[in-house]
């Protein structure tokens, strides 16, 4: 086990705490104008998904459990969970929806990511930072609004929403960040 201070806890860090796992959902750092600075950490417990919310003080210890980064490649989905290959060892691994989360909508057949792997169990999948998907509708251009800051909503080939300038149509292909969603500009190929 590894002690790190609070604040440079990230999403999907494995921490230990009181010798259970906990795989990190999110860590927001508050600094308020009168107090001491904290970190706010929502995390899963690995043995049985109960969500937990915990405060620490920023130069507060927590212990990190030791995981191993191995990069994967997604194979397929079924009802046993989402299967990913070991490029080097060809060695397959299952993760359950619950585990895999919201991220689930932008794996794509043969994508590489990266798995955290802690005793020979996927705990903790980190995506690319971003993924190319197609624009399936969106509502047509209005005339006359070619203000920078307006966006419309339009809906992604894997059935997430999001928001993207008025110039892109229905069929383009838009390169969209995996963290949160959002358009980050239109597909170079």
């Amino acid at each position: 086990m590894v002690k790190v201070i609070a604040s440079s806890v990230r999403k999907g860090n494995v921490l230990d705490v009181d010798g259970k796992l906990y795989v990190v959902l999110t860590a927001q750092n508050f600094h308020p104008g009168k107090g001491t600075p904290v970190t706010q950490v929502d995390m899963r417990r690995i043995s049985d998904g109960v969500k937990v919310s915990e405060r620490y003080r920023t130069t507060e210890q927590v212990e990190r459990a030791f995981v191993e980064d191995r990069e994967h490649t997604f194979l397929y989905e079924d009802a046993e969970g989402f299967h990913f290959m070991n490029p080097e060892t060809y060695d397959q691994l299952v993760m359950s929806a619950e585990d895999i989360g919201d991220q689930k909508s932008y794996l794509q057949e043969g994508m590489a990511v990266m798995l955290s792997i802690h005793e020979g169990i996927a705990i903790a999948i980190d995506l690319p930072r971003h993924v190319v998907l197609e624009i399936t509708e969106t509502e047509p251009v209005v005339k006359g609004q070619t203000a920078s800051s307006s966006y419309k909503p339009a809906v992604l080939s894997n059935g997430v929403r999001t928001s993207v300038p008025p110039h892109i149509q229905a069929g383009t292909r838009v390169v969209i960040a995996t963290e949160d969603g959002s358009y980050v500009e239109r597909a170079k190929d």
